[in-house]
Parts: structure tokens; C-alpha cells; sequence
């Protein structure tokens, strides 16, 4: 049975995983069935009710950057900590392809690693890309080792991986996919959705915007004429050619 989508939910903090130097996984005490790509509104009481990905939901698993106040506590929770959740929400990702390739930016990982589960799960080669500024920003590689993707690291500094962009280190394999994700900064996002026209591969985006309420009510995500809350996070590129840029 789904949970129940406009209800916060107590969830315990079962583990925490430091993530480079720029956030932690959390990983909680139970599940919340979910679609790869959709998203919960977390609260923290007293502090704020944000927008996160979830980066597994059996059991459920956020994979937080530290980029502000609510970020900042909710990488300050313990084992045994609570944050409240409810969702889930938008359009997430169909499986579609047979080698699909994964481009993932920063912490634009966590939007992908449960993607990366389900095409695994039924016995999809999965090819990952990871990039960051920095080893130290590098995030959920553990993950996407322990599914048993083909994992690509890239970092702008050279420090881990390869010295360039995820879509420098994407360019060998690029041509060997039949389908493309990508989540992670919109310049990237933008690069991934062009480079995918032109090459007449099927893509997918997945949009991060500041909501208030997730269900396509305060109208603060819009993207063109389309919501990320209520059409997205997920779209195809060519919706996100036409709305989003």
C-alpha cells in the first residue's frame, strides 16, 4: 500500500554516511515506496520544509549537500535523530533502454542512484558517470559500486577520475548508450539535452527547483508553463528544451 502523500511521517535515522566533505546519506529506519526520480518535502520542526530526492526508498535514504541553513542541520542529525517526510512526489523516470548511460553531477548522484537499483534489479548493464569540483565533493560512488554499475569518476581538478566534466568523462561511452539520464546542475542538464538531440538518443532530466509545497499549489517551481513539482522533476529533453531554458 502507498503511503499516504500529504501526511508528514516521523522517520528515525538508522545510519549516516559521510559523503566527501559535502554532506551525508542518511539513511532512515523505514521504507517509502517510490518511483526513481521523485522527491519528499522534508521538515525539520522549527527550522524548514524543504525539497529532497530520494536517493533509495526500501528503506528510504536521503543524500543531503550542506548548502545553508536547513541542509546544515539536517547533516547535524545522529543515529536516532528524526526528520519528518511527506510524499512522494512528481513524475519520476520509466526504464527505458538497454544500456542506458547515467550522468550524474555533484549531488545530482542521489537522483539517479535509485534508477541505477531498478535497471540492476532486472539485470541492466548500467554505466555511471559521477562528477564533482573535487574529490572532496564526489558523492554516492559507494553506491553506485555496491549496484554494480560500470562507474566513471570525473572531477574538474583532476584530483579523482578524470581531469574534466561529466560529459568529458561521458564521451567515450556516450556512443555505446541507447538511452541517457542526467541530474545535476542546470548548465549541465542544458549540455546533456543538446548533445542528446543531436545525437538522436532518447534523454531524460531531472530538474531541482525551491518549493513550498511540492503539489503544484504555490506555483514557486514553474518552468515555462509546466511545474517541476506536478510535471516533473523528471522531463523528457525536448519538454525541457522547450520550457526550462
Amino acid at each position: 500500500m502507498m503511503p499516504e502523500t500529504g501526511v508528514h511521517r516521523p522517520y528515525a535515522v538508522a545510519e549516516v554516511r559521510a559523503e566527501g566533505t559535502c554532506g551525508v546519506t542518511l539513511i532512515l529506519d523505514a521504507p517509502m515506496p517510490a518511483e526513481p526520480g521523485q522527491f519528499v518535502m522534508a521538515w525539520l520542526p522549527g527550522i524548514e520544509e524543504r525539497p529532497l530526492c530520494l536517493m533509495d526508498d526500501a528503506p528510504a535514504a536521503l543524500t543531503i549537500a550542506e548548502v545553508g541553513p536547513f541542509t546544515e542541520a539536517c547533516c547535524r542529525l545522529g543515529v536516532g535523530g528524526r526528520i519528518w517526510l511527506r510524499g512522494p512526489y512528481g513524475h519520476g523516470f520509466d526504464l527505458v533502454g538497454e544500456r542506458p548511460l547515467l550522468l550524474a553531477g555533484g549531488c545530482g548522484a542521489a537522483g539517479l542512484a535509485l534508477l541505477a537499483k531498478r535497471f540492476r534489479a532486472v539485470g541492466t548493464e548500467v554505466t555511471a558517470v559521477v562528477g564533482a569540483r573535487s574529490r572532496e565533493g564526489l558523492m554516492l560512488a559507494w553506491r553506485y559500486r555496491e549496484l554494480g554499475c560500470r562507474l566513471i569518476l570525473a572531477t574538474d581538478d583532476g584530483s579523482a577520475g578524470v581531469h574534466g566534466t561529466t560529459l568529458d568523462a561521458a564521451a567515450d561511452v556516450w556512443p555505446q548508450a541507447d538511452a541517457v539520464y542526467a541530474c545535476g546542475p542546470e548548465p549541465m542538464l542544458r549540455a546533456v539535452a543538446l548533445d542528446a538531440r543531436r545525437a538522436g538518443v532518447p534523454a531524460w532530466v531531472s530538474l531541482e527547483r525551491v518549493m513550498k509545497c511540492g503539489i503544484g499549489v504555490c506555483g514557486s517551481c514553474h518552468c515555462g508553463d509546466r511545474l517541476v513539482c506536478a510535471d516533473g522533476p523528471v522531463f523528457d529533453v525536448e519538454t525541457y528544451l522547450a520550457n526550462c531554458c
